[in-house]
């Protein structure tokens, strides 16, 4: 089970909740020892009121441990026991960045003032993983494969290379219903594991542990090795087989076909997905790119196509067209009928 959400502070002002297709938002609250976001109070209230999971978050300046974490705990009171707390750990605006010590005893006083264990946020490369596992924290992890704007994604571009409760796998989402660019997050857990975060006294126990970034190529997705085979970051012959192991075998074959199948049949298996969409599509098909798109952009013009919004169905989207689920399913080789991308392209 996942979850599919953003994250918000004041640079969000006035955003309505109401119209995105989400279910979660975590609102920034406090940072340091005196700002309060002026805008959280109104977006954690529509959020509640609509019946989304919800969180509230406070940005680390390294202002003083005891100031910080009475601050954080005094302003959210409201919230507690109703939403999941996280304490922002960037390297940006931050006194105390680099000392882990100070978010050590920061993670520990917030867990005594609130009664709560707080999730930790911080980038892939400077991640304390250390301190979540002392403390049992949840871990949100934000790591990004460029800047491109995109949508809710059901596979983001790094999963499977950690473990972690929450990704957040883009800075430049846009979604229906808001004009401008959103963090955007996928949560590892249902509703009841949410819950059990943001319970007062409860045993927040992360699932997954966590556990440091894989070392290895083991854990990664075979199309990300791929799109790093085309970089040339696995070298090539047998220094391409050491450092693939035993994944080699299974990389190599998508590469081969990439490089060897007609332009026509790498177009029709792009229509069925198999190759992800913008730039992670372009670093996969690599040199094969550019005449594979240009298939499917004639296609596009000579055929009906529709863009999957946020809140479409496939049923819904058959009913525009007077087709059927079935048909739309089959003519773009999608095996669960219920599971559609915004941002998607459908053949009709």
């Amino acid at each position: 089970m996942a979850l599919q959400g953003i994250d918000i502070s004041n640079w969000q002002k006035g955003i309505n909740l109401d119209a995105l297709a989400i279910d979660f938002a975590i609102c920034k609250a406090t940072q340091g020892a005196s700002y309060v976001s002026p805008d959280c109070d109104r977006q954690m209230q529509q959020a509640m009121k609509r019946g989304l999971l919800v969180g509230v978050y406070h940005y680390v300046n390294g202002a003083g441990v005891d100031a910080e974490a009475q601050h954080f705990a005094n302003s959210i009171k409201g919230y507690l026991g109703k939403a999941l707390i996280v304490l922002d750990w960037e390297q940006g605006d931050n006194a105390a960045r680099g000392n882990t010590g100070y978010l050590d005893s920061l993670v520990a006083k917030v867990k005594a003032l609130t009664g709560l264990t707080p999730l930790i946020y911080a980038s892939q490369s400077v991640f304390p993983w250390d301190i979540a596992k002392k403390h049992g924290c949840g871990t949100w992890v934000a790591q990004y494969a460029n800047n491109n704007t995109t949508g809710l994604q059901g596979n983001p571009w790094n999963e499977g290379a950690y473990s972690c409760d929450i990704r957040q796998y883009s800075s430049c989402g846009r979604l229906d219903g808001w004009g401008g660019n959103l963090d955007l997050n996928k949560a590892y857990m249902d509703a009841a594991k949410w819950q059990q975060f943001a319970a007062v006294g409860g045993a927040a126990q992360p699932a997954p542990t966590p556990t440091a970034p894989a070392t290895g190529v083991e854990n990664m997705d075979a199309l990300d090795l791929v799109a790093g085979v085309f970089r040339d970051e696995y070298g090539k012959d047998d220094d391409r087989r050491k450092a693939l192991g035993s994944r080699y075998d299974e990389v190599q074959k998508i590469v081969n076909h990439i490089c060897s199948a007609s332009a026509e049949t790498l177009a029709q298996e792009t229509w069925a997905g198999d190759y992800r969409n913008g730039s992670e599509r372009k670093a996969i098909l690599a040199h094969r790119y550019d005449e594979v798109m240009a298939i499917i952009n004639g296609n596009v013009e000579s055929g009906q196509t529709y863009t999957v919004k946020s809140g479409d169905t496939l049923s819904g989207i058959a009913a525009k067209f007077g087709t059927t689920y079935q048909k739309i399913a089959a003519k773009n080789g999608i095996t669960n009928p219920n599971i559609i991308y915004p941002g998607q392209r459908l053949k009709i």
